[in-house]
C-alpha cells in the first residue's frame, strides 16, 4: 500500500512537480542569471566596497532620460553588483536602471520583465492569477509531504543509504541508486521545503499573517515627492535623519513617496534572524525630513515572525551565497528525484513487459503512466518557454 501511495505521487505529477522545483532551483539564482544576462549591471567588487551612496544613485537616476518617478532603489545583490532602480515613465511603463553603488553613474537600463520576475512568478504561482496558481504549487506540498513519510516505509534501513556509491550496471539500477541517494541526503530539504510550501498554501487561504506595523498615511505635500526630481532632492535630508534615528539599520531597499504618500520607507536588516528586510524599517516625511516611525522584527508576534521567515528559509536567502548555493544544489537533487523517481517505474513497466530498457521506451513508459496529468506538465513548461522567451526579447 505504501508503495503504491509512493509511486502513485512521484509518478502522475513527475513533470509537473519538478518543473516546479526546477524554476524555484532557479530563482534562488535568479539575480546572478541577471547578472550574466545584463552586462550593466555588473561592477568591479573593488570599486563598490563602500556602502551604496544613496543620495548620488538618485539624483542620477531622476535625471536619467525617461524617469518620470522612482519607486525604489535597491542594494546591490552582492559585490560584483551594480544598485537596482525602479522607475516609471511618463506613459506608466516601468524599467530598471543600473547604476554604480558608488559613483552613481548610470550604467544601463533594462525592461521590467527579467529572470527574477519570470522564475519567481513561474514557481510561486505557474504565472496564473494568485489566487489561483498559489494553491496549486501550494498543494505540492501536500505532495511532498506524503511522499516524505511514505519513503520511510518504503526504503527501510534508509540510514545506510548515505554513502552508497551507485552503481553503474544498467540504468534502471544507476535510476535506483540514484534515487536512494539523492533522497536521504535531502530529507531535510525535503522537509523544509515542503512545510514552507504548505505555509504559502494556509496564507493564501486566509491563514496569512497580520500586516506589519506601519504609520498613519503621511500625505503627499503639494510639490507631489512622487516626481523623481522632487523625491531625489529630498531624501539626502531624509537619510540623514534616518540614520541619526536609527544607526544600527542596514539599509537595503528605499522605498520613494507616491501619490498617496509623502514617506520615504527604509528597510532593511537590524538584528533579527530570519526576517525580510521590511520587518526593519524607517518611515520618513519627504516634506519635513522627520521621522515618524521605527519598526523592528524584534517586535513582531509569533504569527507574523513565522510568516517572515518563510521566505528566507524557503530561498536560502538569509546568509548569502553560504546558503544560497546550498539550497539551489539541493533543489537540484530534488528535481532530480522528481525525475529518477519517475525513471524507475518506467524502468519497471519495461522490465515487467520484457521491453528493452533503452531511452525511448523508458520515458514512452513514463508518459503513458503520468496519464491526464501530462497535458498540465506540457502546458506548464510551453508557458515557462514563452516567458524566458519573452524575457531576452524585452530585456
Amino acid at each position: 500500500m505504501w508503495w503504491a501511495v509512493h509511486q502513485w505521487v512521484g509518478l502522475k505529477l513527475s513533470l509537473f512537480l519538478a518543473f516546479v522545483l526546477f524554476t524555484g532551483t532557479l530563482a534562488v539564482l535568479s539575480a546572478e542569471i541577471d547578472w550574466v544576462i545584463h552586462p550593466s549591471l555588473r561592477v568591479a567588487p573593488a570599486s563598490a566596497e563602500a556602502p551604496p551612496r544613496w543620495d548620488l544613485i538618485a539624483g542620477n537616476a531622476a535625471r536619467h532620460p525617461g524617469v518620470a518617478t522612482i519607486n525604489y532603489i535597491a542594494r546591490p545583490h552582492a559585490g560584483a553588483f551594480a544598485a537596482r532602480v525602479a522607475f516609471q515613465r511618463a506613459d506608466k511603463s516601468r524599467g530598471y536602471l543600473h547604476v554604480h553603488p558608488a559613483t552613481g553613474r548610470v550604467q544601463g537600463e533594462q525592461g521590467f520583465v527579467d529572470a527574477q520576475r519570470v522564475l519567481r512568478n513561474l514557481h510561486r504561482h505557474l504565472n496564473l492569477p494568485v489566487k489561483y496558481g498559489v494553491p496549486i504549487v501550494g498543494s505540492l506540498a501536500i505532495l511532498l509531504l506524503i511522499s516524505l513519510a511514505t519513503s520511510f516505509v518504503v526504503y527501510r534501513k534508509w540510514w545506510r543509504g548515505f554513502f552508497r556509491p551507485i552503481r553503474w550496471h544498467d540504468a534502471r539500477t544507476a535510476w535506483g541508486d540514484f534515487h536512494r541517494l539523492a533522497g536521504v541526503w535531502s530529507l531535510w530539504f525535503v522537509a523544509l521545503i515542503a512545510l514552507t510550501g504548505l505555509w504559502y498554501l494556509v496564507e493564501q487561504l486566509g491563514g496569512d499573517a497580520p500586516n506589519l506595523p506601519e504609520p498613519p498615511a503621511i500625505a503627499a505635500p503639494p510639490t507631489t515627492m512622487a516626481d523623481a526630481t522632487g523625491a531625489a532632492h529630498a531624501l539626502p535630508a531624509s537619510l540623514a535623519a534616518v540614520r541619526r534615528a536609527d544607526p544600527a539599520l542596514r539599509i537595503e531597499m528605499i522605498q520613494f513617496p507616491d501619490k498617496t504618500s509623502g514617506a520615504f520607507t527604509f528597510q532593511g536588516q537590524r538584528g533579527a534572524w530570519l526576517v525580510r528586510p521590511r520587518a526593519n524599517a524607517v518611515w520618513a516625511d519627504a516634506a519635513t525630513a522627520r521621522v515618524e516611525m521605527i519598526s523592528d522584527g524584534h517586535d513582531l508576534n509569533v504569527h507574523q515572525r513565522i510568516s517572515e521567515m518563510a521566505d528566507p528559509l524557503h530561498f536560502g536567502s538569509f546568509a548569502g551565497y553560504w546558503t544560497r548555493i546550498p539550497w539551489f544544489l539541493f533543489g537540484l537533487a530534488m528535481t532530480g528525484l522528481a525525475l529518477s523517481g519517475a525513471a524507475i517505474y518506467s524502468h519497471r513497466i519495461a522490465h515487467g513487459a520484457r521491453v528493452a530498457a533503452a531511452a525511448s521506451p523508458v520515458w514512452n513508459g513514463l508518459w503513458r503512466g503520468m496519464g491526464q496529468w501530462r497535458w498540465l506538465s506540457l502546458a506548464l513548461i510551453a508557458t515557462g518557454a514563452a516567458m524566458i522567451v519573452r524575457m531576452f526579447v524585452e530585456g
